[in-house]
C-alpha cells in the first residue's frame, strides 16, 4: 500500500507539473501576440515604411547622378550641293553614331519646398508609430477579453458540474423516495430529466471553452489547435482614479494624438503646396562623349568629349491654376484634419465617461450578485434537505437548482464584464 500511495503521489506531481508548464497567463499572451499578431506585424510594416520613406534623398534634397549611352547606325543616301557650286553625292553612307555621359543634377532652391518636405515625412514617421501604438493597444485589448472569456467559460463549467452533482444527488433522493412510496414517480422521472438536461449543458459549455481557446490562438496567431491552461480565477483588484483618467486622456489616448499628429502632417502638406509659386534652380554638370564614324564623305570620324556645367531657372507663371487648386485642397484638408480631431476628442470623452459609468455598474451588481449567490445556493441545499424529508416536490427544488445556476451564470458575467471594463479604462488612456 506504501509503494501506491507513493506511486499515485508521482503520478499528481508530473501531472500537475505539466499542466504549469502549459499555463498560460494574460501576461504571457500579450507578449505572444505583440510578437506574432498578424494585424501587429501588418502595422509594424506600414509604420516601417514611414520610417524608410523620411530621407533627405525621398524629401529632393540630394543630387541625382546618372550614367548615360545610347548608339545607332544608319545607311543614308547623302547628296551635297555646297555655296561654291561643288556636288558631292553618296549613295551608299553608313554611319555610326555613339555618345555616352555621366550627368548630375541637383536642386539648389525650390523655396524651401525640400525643407518642408522633410519635415512632412518625419511628422509622417511619428504618426506611423503612433498608429502602430494604437493597434498594440487594440490587439492587448482583444487578448486580454479573449483570455478572460475562456476563464469565464471554464468557471461556469464547474458551475454546471457542481449543479450536476446537485441533480444526481436529487435524483438519489427522488428513487429512494420513490421506492419507499414517499414520493410519486413523477417526480423521480422530473429529477432524471433535470440530470440529463445539465449534463447536456455541461458538454455544449465544453464546446463553447473549445471555441474560445481558437479565438484566443487565432488572435495570438497561433495554430487553434493548440492547448494550453488558463488561470482559475478573474482577478478585480483595480480601482480607477476618476481625475487622473480624464488628465491623461488627452495627452495619452491614442487616436487624439493620431489625430494631433495628423493635423501636423497637413499644416507641412498646406506649406509644401504653397511652394509650387516658387522659382526653381537646378544645377546640372556632367562629363559627355560623343563619336562619329561615316563610311565616306567629307567627314570621316568626329569626336567631342568633356565636362560640362549649367544651371536652369524655372519660375511659374502659369499653370491652368493648378497649384491654386492644390493650395485650397491642402486647406480643405488641414480643415478636415481639425475637425476630426475635434470628433475623436468628443467620441474620446464619451467613451471614458461610460466605460467609468460601466465598471461602476458592474462593481455594484457584483456584490448584489454575490449575496444573492450564497442565498441561491443556501435555498437550494435547503430544498434539497426537505426534498430527503418529504416535505416538498421535486418542482420547487428544480426551481432552486435553476435559481442557483442562472444566479452563478450573471456572477461569472459581472466578474468578466468588470475586468473588461478594467481593460477598457485602461486602454483608453494607454497605459495596458
Amino acid at each position: 500500500m506504501k509503494k501506491v500511495h507513493i506511486f499515485i503521489l508521482l503520478i499528481l506531481v508530473f501531472t500537475s507539473g505539466a499542466q504549469a508548464q502549459n499555463l498560460l497567463t494574460p501576461e504571457n499572451a500579450v507578449d505572444i501576440a505583440l510578437k506574432s499578431n498578424f494585424d501587429i506585424l501588418v502595422a509594424r510594416d506600414e509604420a516601417d515604411i514611414s520610417k524608410i520613406n523620411n530621407t533627405k534623398g525621398n524629401a529632393g534634397m540630394l543630387p541625382t547622378i546618372d550614367a548615360n549611352g545610347s548608339g545607332s547606325y544608319s545607311f543614308n543616301n547623302v547628296y551635297q550641293k555646297l555655296s561654291g557650286g561643288t556636288v558631292n553625292k553618296y549613295p551608299s553612307q553608313s554611319s555610326i553614331l555613339l555618345t555616352a555621359s555621366a550627368v548630375l543634377s541637383w536642386t539648389l532652391y525650390d523655396g524651401g519646398k525640400m525643407f518642408i518636405t522633410k519635415d512632412k515625412l518625419a511628422e509622417m514617421q511619428a504618426l506611423g508609430e503612433l498608429q502602430f501604438n494604437s493597434k498594440v493597444l487594440e490587439i492587448m485589448y482583444n487578448v486580454v477579453s479573449a483570455y478572460y472569456d475562456i476563464v469565464r467559460q471554464k468557471q461556469q463549467l464547474i458551475s454546471m458540474n457542481e449543479a450536476i452533482n446537485y441533480n444526481k444527488e436529487r435524483v438519489i433522493i427522488a428513487q429512494t423516495g420513490f421506492t419507499a412510496g414517499s414520493l410519486v414517480k413523477t417526480d423521480l422521472l422530473q429529477a432524471k430529466i433535470d440530470l440529463n438536461v445539465a449534463m447536456e449543458n455541461a458538454i455544449n459549455q465544453e464546446y463553447a471553452i473549445s471555441e474560445a481557446q481558437k479565438t484566443l490562438n487565432s488572435i495570438l496567431g497561433k495554430d487553434p489547435a493548440t492547448a494550453f491552461e488558463v488561470s482559475d480565477s478573474i482577478p478585480l483588484s483595480y480601482i480607477p482614479d476618476k481625475d487622473e483618467l480624464f488628465q491623461k486622456l488627452n495627452s495619452s489616448n491614442a487616436s487624439i494624438l493620431s489625430f494631433k499628429k495628423q493635423i501636423d502632417v497637413a499644416r507641412l502638406a498646406l506649406k509644401e503646396t504653397q511652394k509650387g509659386y516658387s522659382p526653381n534652380i537646378t544645377l546640372q554638370g556632367g562629363y559627355y562623349l560623343s563619336q562619329t564614324g561615316n563610311s565616306e564623305g567629307s567627314t570621316l570620324k568626329n569626336r567631342s568629349f568633356g565636362p560640362q556645367i549649367g544651371g536652369t531657372l524655372s519660375i511659374p507663371i502659369y499653370n491652368g491654376g493648378e497649384t491654386k487648386r492644390k493650395i485650397a485642397v491642402a486647406k480643405m484638408e488641414l480643415q478636415s484634419a481639425q475637425y476630426n480631431l475635434e470628433n475623436v476628442k468628443l467620441q474620446a470623452n464619451t467613451d471614458l465617461q461610460n466605460a467609468l459609468t460601466d465598471f461602476e455598474n458592474q462593481q455594484r451588481l457584483l456584490q448584489i450578485e454575490k449575496n444573492n449567490n450564497q442565498l441561491a445556493k443556501e435555498n437550494m441545499e435547503i430544498s434539497l434537505q426537505r426534498l430527503r424529508l418529504g416535505q416538498t416536490t421535486s418542482l420547487e427544488v428544480h426551481q432552486a437548482q435553476e435559481n442557483y445556476v442562472q444566479s452563478s451564470t450573471r456572477l461569472l458575467n459581472f466578474e468578466y464584464n468588470l475586468k473588461i471594463g478594467e481593460t477598457k479604462l485602461k486602454q483608453l488612456v494607454s497605459s495596458l
